[in-house]
């Protein structure tokens, strides 16, 4: 017995993997979080699947009509916005799964994160400036552990993507410039990527919270920040080595200059 977890991408429903759509087309049941999953993707499901939407549902009634369902025999995949596991809430949902002794397999998609970087045409990891990208969110209504506070993250000096932050940009701005950021550290927000309504807002860390105001945009964002979203980063010189000429490789021996 088992359930599939599957990672439904950011929005355009061409960016779910493979392997992700075919179970969906095969699946006799599908659970779905119908505010984030686009609609389009979900129709891909075969044409007497039961579809049911989970954004009403708490968590124990969501767990009873997957047991209940797999119990009867049937084929239950639950899909997720993004990739499950980056604020998927998926582990709540396995630890019930196990105590019913329910397989679970998760089905890895393309996470807002990397969508919005596509989107915005940016290298999160430019040579010579960063190496390294945080992934976290604002502390709002969910807390964050004491040492995650973005102030303290800021400390890194790398780039920072902020999930869940879209109304919390006040905070953002004030804990990044208190961990020693400049204001002018170039940020992009990508709205709903991948989304046809899509949307890239080009700032700076001291107008985010204007420029988000000013676009109407208070939900479903990405938010981008550190020098590695610079526009202009492509006329400076930060090349890696892995083209470099006089770099040798497994594949290449470097031409001395």
């Amino acid at each position: 017995m088992k359930l599939y977890i599957i990672g439904a991408g950011p929005g355009d429903p061409d960016l779910i993997t493979v392997k992700g759509l075919k179970l969906l087309q095969e699946a006799d049941v599908v659970l779905y979080a119908d505010s984030l999953v686009n609609e389009e993707l979900i129709a891909k499901s075969k044409p007497d699947a039961e579809v049911l939407k989970t954004a009403g549902m708490h968590l124990d009634e969501m767990v009873k009509i997957m047991v209940d369902r797999i119990h009867a025999g049937k084929m239950v995949v639950r899909v997720h916005t993004g990739d499950p596991a980056v604020y998927g809430a998926i582990m709540e949902q396995m630890v019930l799964l196990k105590q019913e002794r329910i397989e679970v397999e998760i089905v890895p998609g393309v996470s807002s994160v990397f969508a919005a970087a596509a989107a915005a045409q940016a290298e999160l990891t430019i040579p010579d400036l960063t190496q390294t990208v945080i992934l976290t969110r604002a502390e709002g209504r969910t807390p964050v552990p004491e040492y995650e506070k973005l102030r303290d993250l800021a400390k890194h000096n790398c780039t920072i993507a902020l999930f869940l932050s879209a109304t919390l940009t006040k905070k953002v701005v004030k804990e990044l410039v208190d961990g020693g950021w400049s204001e002018n550290t170039p940020v992009a927000v990508v709205y709903k990527a991948s989304w046809p309504d899509q949307k890239i807002v080009r700032t700076t860390l001291s107008q985010l919270d204007e420029a988000m105001r000013v676009n109407g945009i208070r939900k479903q964002a990405m938010i981008l920040a550190g020098w590695a979203l610079d526009a202009n980063i492509h006329q400076k010189e930060y090349r890696s080595k892995l083209y470099d000429k006089s770099f040798t490789h497994g594949y290449r021996r470097g031409v001395e200059a």
